[in-house]
């Protein structure tokens, strides 16, 4: 286990967006024009050089540090763009600010001063944000011993490839002079503002259905600490108040020490559950309650033999386990050393794999056909169950605190400030918005937990319609997008820094398209290309995977209005 020295503080993924409002004004300008004097929009050229200049300043003002196998991935693609300019030269620092005007410079400065996070810090946050254990055990449930354990070590590699490759494009298109702040502005630079508006909305589904997701979580562990005496749908509307009141605080720098409290907290709920579950027989009556079926002796398979749909939705559990990349730029953005996140992904990664695999087959091997969702709920003795559910109260709502504050930033700087032209966030009058969209985030929430009872179900859903996207589908569809566009610099002419881009040609001739898609006679990468066309065939496999997630989903979703005890909007609970 790694841990983070006592001086290190977890990086917070919207800080950028709360402390530099001037900043982002600046910057904001800075994107309209690649330099004061061309007044036209920056194209892949601008983004790829600056990025390239702020990789060697970051180099050359870190001596003492060693390099890695994130410096000899980023070489990857390198040298491709003509360039009519030596990286390495003393100028390198000043080129970022080349004919920006003096107010411009202090923005520059200022973002460059707020990079502060280290690696241990980003192990924190990426840990905290994709660890999930207690659906585990459900999605050996559902799959069985062999394609459970084959399915997590396959979407483990493929999200630990694809968060990779996230890491990759920012530091490929991230500078001081135009810095990436989040998934939407990466998806702008290689995929265009159209999608770039599509993803910024798919990024706010996702962190409101998340916050559905926790509080029916917390609802759960609350109805059963009072023994079933309170109706199921108020003990939804007591964490949606709980979270009204959190998310008063539009600041997540709060946040940051329970961020990193969560990890523990949720490791003590394991170690206690395992023993727990290794004394106490299944909970017949929730597993009734949630399944339809009868207590008998416990069944475990090799291969699951349940119906199609839900193995499905088994798969997608596993999917939504490793979800997480949705933030990953913003905590990248944050960082002192960019480069180093790689590390701190790969010890966070390698983490939640040993726990997933380890909780889920212990608790599968136990309780066999009786596998809660929620597994730390499939204890029999009521005082096992309390302990479990005050833990997990606590680190559910955190969660739900973290989650709603990132999805209400995305609705107010895209919808209060930019579409109705609102006051900004941290105005006095920014904090009235705010309190009655945090007032109408959660309620929605409210509607959506109410009107869909089965956490497991949702959570599949959740997999198929946003985090497939975002772990696999994006990364490797942008990875291919930002080839093509690059493949196709190779034969322009050379890019001057400040002076308008030399391209031979334009994407309306196929001589573009042909040197994009297949690469350039001048520059044979032959495994590059293989690479390019890799991650295309990935992308589509991952959107193929998630219409089929959709689809046993929503079967899901229909079956459990059938055999769950629990209705939309009524006192039964699920389990």
């Amino acid at each position: 286990m790694v841990i983070a020295s006592s001086g290190t503080t977890a990086p917070d993924p919207i800080a950028l967006s709360e402390q530099t409002g001037k900043v982002e004004s600046a910057f904001s300008s800075a994107h309209q024009t690649s330099t004061a004097s061309q007044h036209r929009k920056p194209v892949l050229e601008d983004y790829v050089f600056y990025a390239e200049l702020q990789r060697a300043s970051d180099k050359a003002s870190d001596e003492k540090r060693k390099p890695n196998i994130g410096d000899r991935l980023y070489q990857l693609a390198r040298g491709i763009l003509p360039v009519d300019f030596d990286l390495n030269s003393s100028t390198a620092v000043e080129a970022q600010t080349e004919a920006l005007s003096d107010l411009e410079i202090e923005k520059v400065n200022a973002w460059r001063a707020l990079r502060q996070a280290s690696w241990s810090g980003a192990f924190y946050l990426c840990t905290t944000d994709i660890l999930g254990p207690f659906n585990a055990p459900y999605a050996f449930r559902q799959n069985g011993y062999v394609p459970g354990t084959l399915l997590y070590v396959f979407m483990g590699s493929m999200a630990f490839y694809c968060g990779g490759l996230l890491w990759w494009l920012y530091v490929k298109l991230d500078s001081d002079r135009f810095p990436v702040k989040s998934y939407s502005d990466i998806t702008e630079r290689t995929a265009g503002k159209s999608l770039r508006f599509l993803v910024t909305w798919l990024v706010f589904i996702h962190m409101i259905v998340n916050v559905a997701t926790t509080s029916l979580s917390a609802a759960q562990s609350l109805h059963q600490l009072a023994h079933g005496h309170i109706c199921f749908v108020v003990s939804i509307i007591v964490w949606i108040i709980v979270g009204c009141v959190l998310n008063q605080i539009r600041t997540l720098k709060r946040y940051s020490w329970l961020a990193s409290s969560a990890i523990w907290i949720n490791i003590l709920v394991i170690f206690l559950s395992m023993g727990f579950i290794a004394h106490s027989p299944p909970n017949y009556a929730s597993a009734k309650a949630s399944y339809g079926i009868p207590a008998g002796p416990v069944i475990k398979q090799a291969f699951a033999t349940y119906p199609f749909y839900e193995r499905i939705n088994g798969v997608m559990n596993i999917v939504y386990a490793y979800g997480g990349a949705t933030i990953f730029p913003q905590i990248i953005a944050e960082m002192r050393r960019p480069m180093d996140f790689l590390k701190a992904f790969s010890i966070a990664q390698a983490l939640i794999f040993t726990i997933y695999i380890v909780y889920g087959l212990y608790v599968y091997s136990f309780q066999g056909q009786y596998t809660l969702a929620v597994a730390f709920q499939g204890v029999s003795r009521y005082s096992w169950q309390t302990v479990g559910n005050v833990f997990n109260l606590i680190s559910t709502i955190i969660a739900g605190g973290l989650y709603g504050n990132i999805g209400l930033k995305i609705l107010y700087v895209n919808f209060i400030e930019n579409f109705l032209k609102g006051p900004p966030l941290l105005s006095a009058r920014g904090r009235y918005c705010w309190s009655a969209l945090v007032i109408a985030f959660w309620w929605v929430g409210f509607i959506i937990g109410a009107a869909i009872p089965q956490v497991q179900t949702l959570s599949g859903m959740v997999g198929a319609v946003t985090n497939m996207q975002f772990t696999y589908s994006f990364p490797t569809g942008f990875t291919f997008l930002y080839l093509v566009q690059l493949d196709a610099t190779a034969e322009d002419g050379a890019y001057v820094p400040g002076s308008e881009s030399k391209r031979i040609d334009t994407w309306r001739q196929g001589s573009r398209w042909r040197r994009g898609l297949l690469g350039s006679a001048k520059a044979k990468r032959p495994m590059l290309q293989l690479w390019k066309w890799f991650n295309f065939v990935i992308c589509l496999a991952a959107l193929a995977t998630a219409g089929l997630g959709i689809y046993g989903s929503g079967l899901s979703i229909a079956a459990a209005f059938k055999s769950s005890a629990a209705t939309s909007f009524g006192c039964a609970a699920p389990v």
